[in-house]
Formats: structure tokens, C-alpha cells, sequence
């Protein structure tokens, strides 16, 4: 039986009454006489509902912190394990080990536990519920995460998918055109959470393929594995296929470049729901509002996810910027300066290396967009 142990946690303040009362002009115009005996009794001292913490109970084995809500000890004899599909508002779409669905709340404390998360429960997640009538249910517990992929939204971490071991960026030859740097912000997000990355390029129908070699062959000499495809003509499908079969991976990219297109033409009884692209912005029509892990008939799993016009990554700083570009790794350690940021310094290894033909200077500027903070592609 495994040992349980309690810590003091805190709870977000906005779930508790306030420690001092506000309404006191009210509260003497109806009671006047008893007002000196209310302002006597007035508690200003900050202690109470806003700052109390409150013990919970973890398993010993999960560690000190409940944030993720990963350690929470539950009745594991009233629950079921099962997988968050999708996530809509209050609402999760959890599937047990058997196979049967089951529409979940989320249990209060998980929720009020302070945390960076935008949202406790994501897609891909393993949960503890607790199994009720009519295909309903209360997850009582999320599981440790891992393969981990998040943004940064109004300072909080918003998880877009979790526990997958593949990221599939897709991108798009035109239609809308080709932004190279989103695809760069996905590859730091893929190097920083072990997960392995999958470059797609969508719609080569629409271009000459040749274009594409110089950029094909960037990102190939770093050893990204890269697929040219086309949902319309069937052009490298076959390859996406095998890529995706047995691994759960996660699709990511900005909308309109055919996520949804790609996984119909990869599995063609999912029938996904897709649209066009504006013709006057050459942008997408969001057609998938929100993550949806889809099980594929040669194995494994994907998570079609909304499109993304921008990703501001979360917690990267920018000291560790260079250490996820692969191209830029080598060059780091030649720098003069230990603490090289590789932008203005004197005696930057990167730098000569761009200025030398060794390092492509589009990922370059990339890195210095990112080093400086830019949220945009």
C-alpha cells in the first residue's frame, strides 16, 4: 500500500470570501446604533479566506508539489483510469481502458489549487474518475505529464497537448504562404519537451517543389525529418502515413494549411470537417475549434489541434534560446564571451558563422526574434 503524506497548498484567492469587509457606509445608514460596536470588530489583518492554505492529502511517491494536479491522492477503488479526449469549457470527454466515453467535471480542488495553468485538465491527459449514471463522471485526479506541448497566454501557461511523443508541424507551400519562423518556434517547443519533430509541407501541388529545396534542405542537414505532401493529389501520403502510424503525435500549425485535409487523406473514415482559406487574407476559417485526440486505424494516436497564427513559448528564457536551435549549438561555445548572446557582441562565433556561409542567415534572424521576445511568425 503505498504511504500517503500531507502538505499545506495554496488555493487561488479569488476562491474565498474577503478576509476585510467593504460595505461599511451601507451596513451603518440600517444599523447606526450598533456602527462604533461593528468598526471595533473590523478585521484588517489580511489573514483569513485570501491567504489560508489548506491540507491535502498526496501520494508519497508523487513528490511535494500538487501543481498539475498530478499527486492528489483519490479512492482508486471508486475510479477508473481513462484519457481526456477533448476539453470543452467545464467539460471533458474522457475515455476509460474499456472504450466507453464518459462526459466529466472536474473535480472543485483541482481547480482551485494555485497554478500557472490557464486550464487543469488538457488533451492527452491521464486521469483518475470517478464513474457516474448516464455516461457522466468526476475526474478526481490528473496523472504526471510527459511530452508536453504549451504557450504562453496573458502570462499563464495554456497546455495545448499532453503526453504525446511526436510533434507533426504543418505547414503550407501556399495558401496561406509559408512562414518559416512558426515553424522554428515549434521546433524549440518540440527540442525543449523531448518530443520528436515532424516537419509537413502541405499544398506542393500549388507551387513548383523545386522552390522548396532550399529550405527542404536546411532543415534537412540539421536531421529533421521532413515530408513534402499534397492532401489533394495523394502526393506523399503514403509517407505521412508510416510516419504517424503506431506514435501519438500531436498536429500542430496555423490555420488553413490542412491539418484536418492531411489526417482525412491519411484516414479517410475520420471525415474531419474542413474549409477553405479566405481569399482575401489567405488565412484559415478555424474549422477545428478546439484538441481532439483521434485514434488512427494503422495504430497510434493524433491530437488535431486549432490552428495557431502565432506562439509565444512558455517558460523560455532567453539565455537558452541558442541551445535549441541545432544549427547554432556548435558555433555557441566558440563565442568570446561566455555570456554571449550572439546578437551585438564582438568576437560571435554565430555571427561569423552567418557572415561565413556556414549558418543560413533566415535562422539567424529567427533567433534573434525569438531571443528578443517577438510573439509573431
Amino acid at each position: 500500500m503505498a504511504k500517503k503524506k500531507k502538505i499545506r497548498a495554496e488555493f487561488r484567492k479569488n476562491r474565498g470570501s474577503r478576509a476585510r469587509t467593504t460595505d461599511w457606509t451601507r451596513r451603518f445608514d440600517a444599523r447606526p446604533s450598533a456602527g462604533d460596536e461593528d468598526v471595533r470588530s473590523e478585521r484588517v489583518s489580511g489573514r483569513g479566506d485570501l491567504t489560508r492554505k489548506r491540507t491535502i492529502l498526496l501520494d508519497e511517491a508523487g513528490g511535494d508539489s500538487p501543481d498539475a494536479a498530478g499527486k492528489l491522492d483519490v479512492d482508486l477503488t471508486q475510479c477508473l483510469a481513462g484519457r481526456v479526449l477533448s476539453v470543452h469549457g467545464l467539460t471533458s470527454t474522457v475515455q476509460a481502458e474499456d472504450g466507453a466515453v464518459y462526459q466529466c467535471a472536474t473535480r472543485r480542488l483541482l481547480k482551485t489549487l494555485t497554478t500557472d495553468q490557464r486550464h487543469v485538465v488538457a488533451a492527452g491527459d491521464r486521469v483518475m474518475f470517478r464513474p457516474a449514471q448516464a455516461g457522466e463522471g468526476l475526474i478526481e485526479r490528473i496523472e504526471p505529464r510527459s511530452g508536453v506541448l504549451s504557450r504562453a497566454s496573458r502570462g499563464r501557461q495554456h497546455t495545448i497537448v499532453a503526453n504525446v511523443d511526436q510533434l507533426a508541424i504543418i505547414a503550407s507551400a501556399a495558401e496561406p504562404y509559408l512562414k518559416p519562423n512558426l515553424i522554428d518556434r515549434f521546433l524549440i517547443g518540440a527540442e525543449k519537451n523531448h518530443l520528436r519533430p515532424l516537419i509537413v509541407i502541405n499544398k506542393v501541388d500549388l507551387v513548383e517543389i523545386a522552390s522548396l529545396e532550399p529550405l527542404i534542405g536546411v532543415y534537412a542537414q540539421m536531421g529533421y525529418h521532413l515530408i513534402a505532401a499534397s492532401a489533394r493529389t495523394g502526393f506523399g501520403i503514403d509517407r505521412l502515413r508510416r510516419a504517424l502510424a503506431g506514435r501519438e503525435s500531436a498536429i500542430v500549425g496555423q490555420s488553413g494549411v490542412g491539418k484536418s485535409s492531411l489526417l482525412n487523406a491519411v484516414d479517410p473514415d475520420l471525415s474531419l470537417r474542413v474549409a477553405s482559406v479566405s481569399a482575401e487574407t489567405q488565412k484559415g476559417r478555424h474549422t477545428t475549434t478546439t484538441a481532439r485526440l483521434i485514434p488512427l486505424a494503422t495504430g497510434g494516436y493524433v491530437v488535431d489541434t486549432p490552428g495557431i497564427r502565432q506562439l509565444q513559448l512558455w517558460d523560455v528564457v532567453p539565455e537558452e534560446v541558442a541551445g535549441y536551435y541545432r544549427d547554432l549549438r556548435p558555433f555557441v561555445n566558440r563565442c568570446r564571451f561566455p555570456d554571449c548572446t550572439h546578437t551585438h557582441e564582438s568576437g560571435c562565433a554565430v555571427k561569423d558563422a552567418v557572415a561565413d556561409g556556414w549558418l543560413d542567415a533566415r535562422r539567424y534572424e529567427s533567433y534573434t526574434n525569438v531571443f528578443a521576445g517577438d510573439t509573431g511568425p
